[in-house]
């Protein structure tokens, strides 16, 4: 079973979860990828969660292709989608190391991109790249190798000099680099290291 990112290793009951995040806003590098952007386009939601990102792009009056290996994740999603909006709205159940999707102005990924599995992130890190169109973003969060979940062999832990390796070609617009001490979704302590990035394709 895959790691849910705030809840830190397997996770038996996926409905606790979600409730635990259920109130959470958008993520901050989601709505600072989106307040970019001068018109609506289309977004790739990897790995979406309960969708409070999808959400707010489909708000925004975005099209969204939403992708969670979590079958509750998509149907709480389904649920939450504004009125009138469900047309805007693909959503698949996949792995996204596994998933396919279309060229999108922009490439989401919310605290996820770490549970790839850790021999197939270069793969899927060439995807994510190859799928933003000229003048599009990437939006997203990376750990770093001083995070305390690094000795886990089943998640992505990069040092600082990778991470800025990996995003070379892209124009930074956001690159915070944050290690605190702070807690899960279910309340565990837990000291954090993590990148939070967006990141635009020149046109």
């Amino acid at each position: 079973m895959r790691p849910s990112p705030d809840a830190g290793g397997p996770v038996s009951d996926w409905g606790l979860f979600y409730d635990a995040v259920a109130e959470r806003p958008p993520h901050d590098t989601a709505i600072a990828a989106l307040d970019a952007f001068a018109v609506p386009g289309f977004a790739v939601d990897l790995g979406c969660g309960d969708g409070r990102d999808t959400q707010l792009m489909l708000e925004r009056g975005w099209r969204v292709f939403a992708i969670d290996a979590e079958p509750a994740a998509i149907e709480r999603l389904s649920a939450r989608v504004p009125p009138g909006a469900h047309d805007r709205l693909e959503t698949q159940v996949a792995q996204f190391e596994d998933a396919r999707w279309p060229e999108a102005d922009l490439v989401n990924a919310s605290f996820s991109l770490p549970f790839c599995t850790p021999e197939r992130f270069d793969e899927l890190w060439a995807r994510v790249c190859a799928g933003i169109a000229p003048g599009g973003r990437f939006a997203g969060h990376l750990f770093g190798d001083r995070d305390e979940w690094a000795s886990s062999k089943d998640l992505v832990f990069l040092p600082r000099a990778r991470v800025e390796a990996i995003l070379d070609g892209l124009e930074l617009e956001r690159f915070d680099e944050l290690e605190e001490d702070g807690t899960t979704a279910l309340g565990e302590a837990k000291h954090w290291h993590v990148f939070h990035i967006v990141a635009r394709r020149s046109a």
